[in-house]
This record gives C-alpha cells, structure tokens and sequence, in this order.
C-alpha cells in the first residue's frame, strides 16, 4: 500500500485549514497539501503538488468531497485523473473510499446523475430556442450596432478609455475590447 496524502483546502486567507489537517493526520494521512484558493478556481498549487508527488497505489483522503471540487463534474474529472494512476480516494464526511468497489459505484452513479444533468439542460436549451422562433423571435445575441461601434472607436480615439466608451454608446466593455482587438492597428487610429 502506498502513501495516504491529505489534502485540504480553504476559501480565504480567513479561514483556517489546521482543523482539516487535524482530521487528516488522525484519520492517517502522512503527508499534506493545502491550498487557500477559492473553489471557483482549479489553479490550486496545493493539490497540483500532491498529483505531481503521487504513484500509483496512494490515497488522496480529503475531509469532504467539496474541498476537491466545487461542482460534480470537477470532482468526476479528478476521480478519473486519479483512477488513470492507480490513486484512490477517500473523503471522510461522506465516507466514500473508491479503492473499494462499493465507492467505485457511488462515483459511477455520480457520473451518471452528472451525465443525466447536462442532457436535461441541453434539452432545455434546445426547447428554449424552438419556443423563441416560434414566438418569432430570433434566439442569441442582438446583432452589433455599426453606429455604436465607430462612436465608441471615436471617443477611444479621443482619449477616452474603451470602458467609458462603451458605457457611453451602451454597448458591452468586452465588445468593444473584442471589437478592439479584430481590428488592424491602423484602422484603430484612422477610424
């Protein structure tokens, strides 16, 4: 049996995790990783040092199943990183241990639920969309005023920055940052 790696994970500098590392040490972990990050983000050098540091046969116990992910679809991501390695885990709230086939099926079953999930929205969507035509409306975004767009250009080009241009005319920051970007230097100056 390899390594049992802890990992444990807070959402602000606030917050402490010496009561997740506490649970970990007694449940039986012998190295930890921590990361103070929030879940919104999946850039968490603490948990990409303990993937970089596992071998196939290790355990990767957290003390709930929400400190590894913040939606179901990132924990089935990594549960199957972690299966393609040969590395288990354990979460200790929910009592879930994939190294046995009983945690296996709770994940699969998550999988499934996950699965189940995206096709109802997607059907919905697709529902949504035929509603809108029928009703005779077009679905998406408005088409892009012209005018608007050389207004902004203009005031841009007159000093003001592409955020009070775009609050300006009423279009999107990111529009005119988009708009911005498609354009060749030149024209930005000329236009």
């Amino acid at each position: 049996m390899g390594d049992i790696l802890g990992y444990a994970r807070v959402s602000t500098g606030d917050q402490d995790v010496a009561g997740q590392m506490i649970r970990l040490k007694a449940a039986g972990a012998t190295r930890h990783f921590e990361d103070v990050v929030s879940g919104r983000t999946f850039d968490r050098p603490g948990l990409r040092a303990l993937l970089e540091y596992a071998r196939p046969g290790d355990l990767l116990m957290v003390v709930r199943l929400d400190r590894l992910g913040r939606s179901l679809r990132e924990l089935l991501e990594v549960v199957e990183r972690l299966k393609e390695r040969s590395i288990a885990l354990v979460s200790l709230e929910e009592k879930i241990d994939t190294s046995s086939v009983a945690g296996e099926l709770v994940f699969h079953v998550f999988g499934a639920i996950a699965h189940f999930e995206r096709r109802l929205i997607a059907e919905r969507t697709r529902d949504g969309i035929a509603a809108a035509r029928a009703e005779g409306r077009t679905p998406g975004r408005p088409p892009l005023n012209p005018e608007k767009l050389q207004a902004s250009i203009i005031l841009i080009q007159n000093g003001m920055s592409p955020t009070k241009a775009a609050r300006q005319v009423g279009l999107g920051r990111s529009t005119v940052y988009r708009e911005l970007a498609m354009m060749p230097s030149s024209a930005r100056q000329t236009a």
